[in-house]
């Protein structure tokens, strides 16, 4: 491929995909039907990247520009070898919400800016040195906590919406619900977007949609632009989201090498370094903070279809989308009971998601570090505990990531000073027998260290 990613070779005639084959990143279809897939990949996203925007009031066309060009330079840095759209991130939502109540928009962006900085040096590093140490920091019972607080700590945010139209916001989450077990395929996959669809429809029956923006705004033009600023006082809201954002990049490029059968380790920095670069210039410019989708993973599953081809599609759509005011002014009506009910569903998915990591990497809840890692970070994010030091605000997401990390390490380290600890940290059943008896042998062995 070229240094850009986007010499594609055609896969067998470009017709269909080979029985027992999959396209491959570099290479692509037929233009149409590349194409058609890469509306696949807009339609994919398409729920979740404007949901953000609209729950945080930011501009949704100026999000969709950043996202679109998010995904392009995504594809660039990385070479075309890592298939992704980078929408909307969940994790953004929280702390905007919190910084622009003191701060602002601008405010708000400056820390979207920061967080993007920071994950772009993470990925700098590891591209230099590996992925190991973020594994050896953030182990799974540490990043399942972050991931689940944050989604627990807005389950408030989910309920104001939801009661200010309870019908409106109980339709969706029914829709969400019932689309997500009765099909299968992409209109399982999209279960929210149709949940929003259909809980719209019955919000402007019940009068509750209000066109007034859409009908003055024009056809065509430019989003709305807004420029940052930047105030110490965000830092403690925006830092912990890095965490989960290298949690989900990391995931990502694991995910794609496994189905693409690829050995992706070598540009799983290049991947953090796009995802930053992208959440900086989205800041820079009033788009909400990126990150890798797994929705568009669902189309690649179900298409076979790998090729980065079909994401410079999406990119490009994305933006043209953007430049047409009246569309996005069309996106900025979903009222608040749809939120409700959609972020009902969404923010309660975010917190099963770190309780997901926990069950795919065993850990074992008899360990009391592991135990009181999870219990004590948990409680602290969704109580949302608040500490303030001068300009400085840490809120519960903020203060329950640092729990996680320093609970898991102090204990550790303590535990192997003493050699109190000798439960293993992932469970054993279902492990062949020399593995238990090895992990079994290496937990006696640290407990007997003084």
């Amino acid at each position: 491929m070229s240094m850009l990613g986007t010499k594609w070779k055609l896969h067998g005639n470009g017709k269909s995909v080979r029985p027992g084959h999959v396209v491959s990143p570099d290479e692509r279809l037929a233009w149409p039907l590349t194409i058609g897939i890469g509306m696949q990949h807009v339609v994919a996203m398409f729920g979740a990247t404007f949901l953000v925007p609209i729950i945080t009031g930011m501009p949704p066309a100026t999000t969709l520009l950043f996202s679109g060009i998010g995904t392009l330079l995504f594809l660039i840095i990385t070479k075309g070898r890592v298939p992704s759209y980078l929408g909307s991130s969940f994790a953004f939502i929280a702390p905007i919400m919190a910084s622009q109540q003191q701060y602002g928009v601008s405010g708000a962006l400056g820390g979207v800016v920061l967080a993007g900085v920071v994950l772009a040096l993470i990925g700098a590093v590891v591209q230099k040195f590996g992925a190991e140490w973020i594994n050896r920091l953030m182990p799974p019972i540490v990043t399942g906590a972050i991931v689940a607080l944050i989604g627990l700590n807005l389950a408030p945010a989910a309920k104001n919406n939801f009661d200010l139209a309870p019908v409106t916001a109980l339709v969706t989450l029914v829709t969400i619900i019932l689309v997500s077990v009765l099909f299968r395929g992409i209109l399982g996959r999209l279960s929210i977007l149709v949940g929003v669809v259909v809980g719209y429809l019955v919000a402007m029956m019940r009068g509750e949609v209000s066109y007034e923006k859409m009908d003055a705004a024009a056809w065509v033009g430019l989003p709305l632009f807004q420029t940052p600023e930047f105030h110490i006082g965000v830092v403690g809201l925006f830092v912990p989201v890095v965490l989960v954002l290298v949690a989900e990049n990391v995931g990502h490029v694991k995910s794609v090498a496994a189905m693409t059968g690829q050995n992706l380790d070598g540009v799983s920095g290049r991947a953090l370094m796009a995802d930053g670069a992208a959440t900086v210039l989205a800041g820079l410019g009033g788009g909400s903070g990126t990150t890798t989708y797994a929705e568009n993973i669902g189309v690649m599953a179900a298409t076979k279809v790998y090729s980065t081809a079909a994401y410079w599609v999406a990119g490009i759509f994305a933006i043209l989308l953007s430049f047409s005011p009246k569309f996005g002014e069309l996106i900025a009506t979903v009222p608040a009971g749809v939120l409700g009910g959609a972020a009902t569903m969404l923010y309660g998915m975010i917190g099963v998601l770190g309780v997901k990591i926990w069950v795919q990497n065993k850990v074992n809840f008899s360990n009391p570090i592991n135990l009181t890692t999870a219990a004590v970070a948990l409680i602290i994010g969704i109580a949302d505990y608040t500490w303030t030091i001068g300009e400085l605000k840490f809120t519960g997401i903020a203060l329950g990531s640092a729990a996680a990390l320093v609970i898991y390490h102090g204990m550790k380290g303590l535990a192997r000073w003493r050699g109190t600890v000798a439960e293993p940290e992932t469970e054993t059943a279902g492990l062949p027998p020399a593995v238990k008896s090895a992990m079994n042998a290496a937990a006696k062995r640290t407990g007997k260290k003084k």
